[in-house]
């Protein structure tokens, strides 16, 4: 492995600003977000998702989820119903994308395989703030008037593994993506 390559790896990881979450098109979103967004979202929720399941490394779970989506650099972001027929191979992307290196490459390819397989503690939780990073996008288009974003809600719920991230997707479902800022603002009156 040589600065070049990981020069070369970080450019490429900059394609993922360009790519768009392409499922939320078919809803009427025309500038959806990037999967760049939706990663750093899902480590965010990751790091605390892993915190309420008393897991012993948040930072290896949001570690997973900076890179979880890294094979879209190279495949794109294939929604649902495209992949009835359109066969990605993610797998061989992210293999390709670590050849050069080294054992950096092999410790994140490890991170990836953790999420893509759900094999072991750190990976099921990676996979639901995942799933939940999605739902919490969900329904700030719902309340954009895109109602067919309940949709992915309804999906996602028969999914999440953990118990926090399942009483998380309860609580979304309850609170208005608004709510945080309301008596945020500050008026001066002069």
């Amino acid at each position: 492995m040589t600065h070049k390559d990981l020069a070369n790896f970080f450019f490429e990881l900059g394609q993922l600003k360009l790519v768009e979450h392409e499922g939320w098109r078919l809803i009427g979103i025309n500038h959806p977000e990037t999967v760049s967004a939706h990663s750093l979202r899902a480590a965010q929720i990751g790091f605390v998702l892993a915190h309420l399941e008393n897991y012993s490394n948040p930072a290896e779970v949001a570690a997973m989820l900076v890179f979880h989506d890294m094979a879209e650099c190279r495949t794109g972001d294939v929604h649902r119903v495209a992949s009835r027929y359109v066969k990605m191979n993610d797998e061989a992307a992210a293999k390709d994308q670590m050849k050069s290196l080294g054992n950096i490459g092999k410790e994140i390819k490890k991170l990836w395989d953790q999420v893509e397989r759900k094999n072991t503690q750190a990976g099921i939780i990676a996979k639901d703030a995942d799933y939940l990073e999605m739902a919490v996008a969900a329904r700030e288009y719902i309340e954009q008037g895109h109602a067919f974003a309940q949709d992915w809600i309804n999906n996602i719920s028969k999914t999440l593994k953990t118990k926090a991230a399942k009483e998380m997707l309860d609580e979304l479902c309850k609170t208005n993506p608004n709510d945080w800022w309301q008596g945020l603002k500050k008026f001066s009156r002069g």
